[in-house]
């Protein structure tokens, strides 16, 4: 799955990497160190531009809320549970099917958050002693460097209980697509813990690697085979993860010291 993710790049930076044609500085946002479901963050999306005579779809930078709502809705309170939709299942899912038909985004990431139960913990989850099991979260990056192109779908909802001219009276959203995590060796592995990432997590979000992202963003691209031939999981070996602090585990903590490296789990927190 895909529950928290960290969002630091520039919007100036992402228009160079994925070629923005439009973006507007009004919706520029602060660096994110611990995004979190309903929280905004950047969406790289093709789509024609309004009140342009020109029809053609324009690779645009948006500000996007993460927490897809259907646009059949009768109001927003699912939003936070549907941050992920299945690659296996996305195309037949009547909350994710017509946006993957031809809305699909990408979103930028430096990478994200997941976190696996110490084995002092499993341990007495199995003793049948009352505690709440203690997780070591680790970060998921490309061992590059590059940017985390996690794919995602977006939709516009209408609140009807607002005037059209009301600022809020349309609703962009947002879902991450999740895929089985790699089951192979990571490119860079912690000394101690994890040596897949199946070993943290089951699932991953879905990273697309550059040469598809023209073809996921193309709204022209409707054929559902085609499209979830674009779902395959990259090759494996891209990836590293190490452990950080759990201070990530509180969503209120934010900065540039939630993505430290640590040099093993925290005590308590074996893996």
């Amino acid at each position: 799955m895909c529950g928290r993710y960290a969002a630091s790049r520039r919007p100036e930076d992402l228009a160079g990497i994925f070629e923005i044609e439009k973006w507007e500085p009004e919706e520029t946002l602060e660096p994110d160190y611990n995004v979190a479901p309903t929280k905004e963050v950047y969406a790289v999306l093709d789509r024609p531009l309004k009140d342009v005579a020109d029809p053609r779809p324009v690779r645009q930078l948006r500000k996007l809320k993460w927490g897809l709502v259907p646009s059949w809705s009768k109001n927003p309170e699912g939003a936070a549970r549907m941050i992920n939709a299945r690659a296996e299942t996305v195309h037949e899912k009547p909350s994710y099917r017509r946006a993957f038909s031809s809305r699909r985004c990408i979103l930028p990431a430096d990478g994200y958050y997941e976190w696996v139960t110490g084995q002092q913990e499993r341990d007495l989850e199995v003793e049948g002693k009352k505690k709440r099991p203690r997780k070591q979260p680790y970060f998921v990056l490309p061992a590059d460097g590059s940017v985390f192109a996690m794919a995602g779908l977006y939709e516009f909802w209408r609140d009807r209980t607002l005037p059209d001219e009301h600022p809020l009276a349309w609703w962009a959203t947002c879902s991450v697509i999740t895929t089985e995590a790699e089951t192979g060796p990571l490119a860079v592995a912690p000394a101690e813990g994890p040596g897949s990432l199946s070993d943290i997590h089951p699932r991953m979000p879905l990273m697309l690697t550059p040469d598809r992202w023209d073809a996921w963003l193309d709204p022209a691209r409707t054929d559902v085979d085609d499209l979830r031939a674009l779902l395959a999981p990259p090759p494996n070996g891209l990836m590293r993860a190490y452990p950080v602090a759990t201070a990530v585990s509180n969503v209120r903590n934010n900065g540039p010291e939630l993505l430290k490296e640590l040099e093993g789990p925290e005590e308590g927190t074996l893996f």
